[in-house]
C-alpha cells in the first residue's frame, strides 16, 4: 500500500502491505485455508448482491467460505446430494437437520429407540422439554414402526445406517417409503457407513447428516459434521445456520476435505480388517459374542449384504466380554496397540466403552434393554496389519477375564 504523495508509515505497513493480492492467472492444486472473516469487492453493490444470494461468492464465514464451500462441494458430489452444509460438529448438524425438519411442521419425531447416545439425550432432554413429542419405536420391526409413525403422525424419522453400538442394519428404503406414507420426512445419520458403503439419498432419505469428525476426516485431528439435503430444503437449512453460527472453520474444513481424499481406500481396508478380526475372535475365551453384519449369524446379514457393496460390511466389530464393567475396564488398560478413544473411524484402531462414553448419559436400566451391556465394547478396526490388531485384543482379552 503506497501512495503517489507520500509513503505509509511503518505501523501502516504492517497492517496492509503484502494484503488483500488478487489471484494471477494461476490455480492452487489444493484448496487453500482461507482464514479471512470477511471478504469484499471492488463494488458494495456486489457484496449486497453476494449477501442476497444473488452472486456467487463470500461475504461474511458465518455465512459461508472458500475453504468450507469446497468441502461441502466434496461431500455433495460423494452423497448425490442436492445441498451440503458443513457444521462444528456431528451434534450440531442431527440438531441442526431436526430444527429443519420441525419448522413449520407437527412438533413431533419417531427415532430409532437405539441411537448414539448423545442423539438420544438431545431427542429427550433438549427437544422434549422444549414442547415436541418424541417417540421410540424399532427400526428392524418394520410392522410396528410403520404402527408407531401411523399413530403419532411426525414430522420426521430418525435413524441410523448401522446402529451404535450393535450394529442392527435396517431396511433404510422400507422406512422412509413408511415415512413419507404418513408426511414424514426421514433424516439418516450415515455415519458409520460413509457414501462408500451407502448413500441414503439413493434409498428415500431426505436429510443426511454425519459427524464428520469420524470416518470422512479419518485421521483423529478435525472436528466437524455434514447436512445434507434435497433442494426443497436448504433454504430453511441455510438459514438456521446463518442465525445459529454453527458453521465449521476453514482450518477443520480444510483438514476434513484432506481426510476425504483418501476414504475410499481407508474404508476398504479397514472394512476387510474388520471382516477377518470378527472372524478371528469368535470362539476366543473369554468373549461372549461377536456382534457384526459381516457374520452369517448376524440378523441383519442379509439385509447388510443387499445394501452394502460385497464383501463390506462397515469397519466396527462389537463385542461383549465376560464379566462387566471390571473386566471390560482391564481389557481397555491392557491394550498395548489400540488406542482407548472416545471416537471412531480414525486410522488406528480404538476402543470404547459405550457406558463410559457414547452412551453415558443414559441410565443402566435403559443402557440394558438397549442390549448395552456393561461387558460390552466397541471396536474401531482401522488400517493396521489385522494380524496385529487381533494379538493385541486377544492378549488384552486373555488379560482381563483370565
Amino acid at each position: 500500500m503506497e501512495s503517489n504523495s507520500r509513503k505509509p508509515k511503518l505501523e501502516t505497513l504492517a497492517v496492509h502491505a503484502g494484503d488483500r493480492k488478487k489471484l494471477a492467472d494461476y490455480v492452487p492444486a489444493t484448496t487453500p485455508i482461507y482464514a479471512a472473516t470477511s471478504f469484499f469487492y471492488d463494488s458494495i453493490d456486489d457484496l449486497e448482491a453476494v449477501f442476497d444470494q444473488r452472486k456467487e461468492g463470500h461475504g461474511y464465514s458465518r455465512y459461508g467460505n472458500p475453504t468450507t464451500g469446497a468441502f461441502e462441494e466434496q461431500i455433495r458430489a460423494l452423497e448425490g446430494a442436492d445441498f451440503a452444509l458443513a457444521t462444528s460438529s456431528g451434534m450440531s448438524a442431527i440438531h441442526l437437520a431436526l430444527l429443519a425438519a420441525l419448522t413449520d411442521r407437527r412438533k413431533t419425531i419417531v427415532a430409532a429407540k437405539l441411537l448414539y447416545g448423545q442423539t438420544l439425550s438431545m431427542l429427550m432432554n433438549v427437544f422434549e422439554p422444549m414442547g415436541a413429542e418424541i417417540h421410540f419405536a424399532d427400526p428392524s420391526n418394520l410392522e410396528r414402526f410403520e404402527e408407531v409413525v401411523a399413530e403419532t403422525r411426525p414430522a420426521c424419522v430418525v435413524v441410523e445406517t448401522v446402529s451404535n453400538p450393535v450394529l442392527r442394519v435396517p431396511e433404510l428404503d422400507k422406512l422412509s417409503e413408511i415415512a413419507h406414507r404418513h408426511g414424514a420426512l426421514t433424516i439418516v445419520d450415515s455415519t458409520f457407513t460413509t457414501p462408500v458403503l451407502m448413500r441414503p439419498f439413493e434409498h428415500g432419505a431426505d436429510i443426511v447428516i454425519h459427524s464428520g469428525t469420524k470416518y470422512l476426516s479419518g485421521h483423529g485431528d478435525a472436528l466437524c459434521g455434514v447436512v445434507l439435503a434435497r433442494e426443497e430444503h436448504s433454504t430453511v437449512l441455510t438459514f438456521l445456520m446463518r442465525t445459529l453460527g454453527c458453521n465449521l472453520g476453514p482450518f477443520d474444513s480444510y483438514l476434513a476435505m484432506r481426510g476425504v481424499k483418501t476414504l475410499a481406500l481407508r474404508i476398504e481396508r479397514q472394512c476387510q480388517n474388520a471382516r477377518e478380526v470378527a472372524e478371528r475372535l469368535k470362539g476366543v475365551n473369554g468373549i461372549e459374542k461377536v456382534y457384526f453384519p459381516g457374520d452369517p449369524e448376524h440378523p441383519d446379514h442379509e439385509i447388510a449384504k443387499r445394501f452394502f457393496p460385497e464383501g463390506l460390511f462397515g469397519a466396527v466389530v462389537t463385542l461383549d466380554l465376560k464379566g462387566g464393567r471390571e473386566e471390560a475396564t482391564a481389557f481397555m488398560n491392557a491394550l498395548e496397540m489400540l488406542v482407548p478413544a472416545t471416537s471412531v473411524g480414525d486410522v488406528h484402531s480404538m476402543v470404547l466403552y459405550p457406558p463410559m462414553s457414547s452412551h453415558r448419559d443414559l441410565a443402566p436400566k435403559h443402557r440394558h434393554r438397549l442390549g448395552i451391556g456393561d461387558g460390552m465394547v466397541r471396536l474401531s478396526i482401522g488400517i493396521e496389519a489385522a494380524e496385529d490388531i487381533v494379538a493385541d485384543i486377544r492378549q488384552a482379552v486373555a488379560t482381563a477375564t483370565g
